[in-house]
């Protein structure tokens, strides 16, 4: 891992809420951090942890899943960028298992950090204030999501929702991305079952609305899926919202309409 990565990931999120001086990214680029490497399905936070750092995401794709809750349902999902336990800067306590979805880096952030980089810089405070209430409001839209709209909505919603995020800490930009998660995943995100998580794939793909080969998921028609999806970005409280051209994902998938999503 490059020296600096870990700033700069940092530095892309939050300047992806708030604009941010010169003197507040030389503050950010004195960040501590130990870089570690975590395998899917492996724990970075388990319930009642109580960490003195916070979880800073580098690359890949990481969760918050409540393990009581039958197989695990999947309440948040973040991308690189994210801090997931920033909260955790306030009231240390972990309330769920913070997950890898994939292969991931991430880098571990002294708590004093945060707490000195707010005392000094109003405008980081701010930002990093900005990010935990932009956590707060996707959750929301989450439980809307699970309580008004059916799956074939619900699923379009969430992918909306993970390219806008990407593509706004400079990933994504061709509309095709690693896919977060698998079937089950899915699944577990949505409150259905993985054969339905299945049948709402392919229900996409004969809508020509995405592709979905192997780990990858294009998006190929970013109009029609917003508007199957009813999904305006305001919640995600970005200050700019990425430009995405209708069909900027051209390229045609080998993978057949009908060949089924990956487990």
């Amino acid at each position: 891992m490059q020296a600096g990565f870990a700033f700069t990931k940092l530095a892309d999120r939050l300047t992806s809420l708030l604009e941010l001086s010169s003197e507040d990214l030389d503050l950010l680029a004195r960040m501590p951090s130990s870089v570690r490497n975590v395998l899917p399905h492996e724990d970075v936070r388990r319930k009642g942890d109580e960490p003195s750092t916070c979880c800073l995401l580098l690359q890949g794709y990481l969760c918050w899943k409540d393990i009581e809750a039958g197989a695990g349902q999947i309440t948040a999902i973040y991308v690189p960028g994210d801090v997931p336990d920033l909260y955790t800067i306030v009231s240390p306590r972990v309330t769920a298992h913070l997950s890898a979805l994939s292969p991931v880096v991430a880098a571990f952030v002294p708590h004093s950090f945060f707490r000195d980089a707010r005392a000094r810089s109003a405008r980081l405070a701010h930002a990093l204030s900005l990010l935990m209430l932009a956590d707060m409001a996707s959750l929301r839209t989450w439980l809307t999501n699970l309580g008004s709209r059916d799956s074939l909505s619900r699923v379009a919603h969430l992918i909306c929702e993970i390219t806008v995020r990407l593509r706004a800490v400079g990933l994504g930009r061709d509309l095709r991305f690693p896919s977060p998660f698998t079937q089950s995943d899915l699944a577990a995100i949505c409150g259905i079952s993985p054969v339905h998580a299945n049948r709402t794939i392919q229900d996409l793909r004969r809508k020509e609305l995405l592709h979905w080969q192997s780990r990858t998921i294009t998006v190929t028609n970013w109009d029609g899926l917003t508007r199957l999806a009813g999904f305006r970005p305001d919640y995600l409280m970005l200050r700019q919202t990425p430009m995405l051209e209708p069909q900027a994902a051209t390229q045609q998938s080998s993978d057949p309409l009908g060949s089924p999503a990956p487990n």
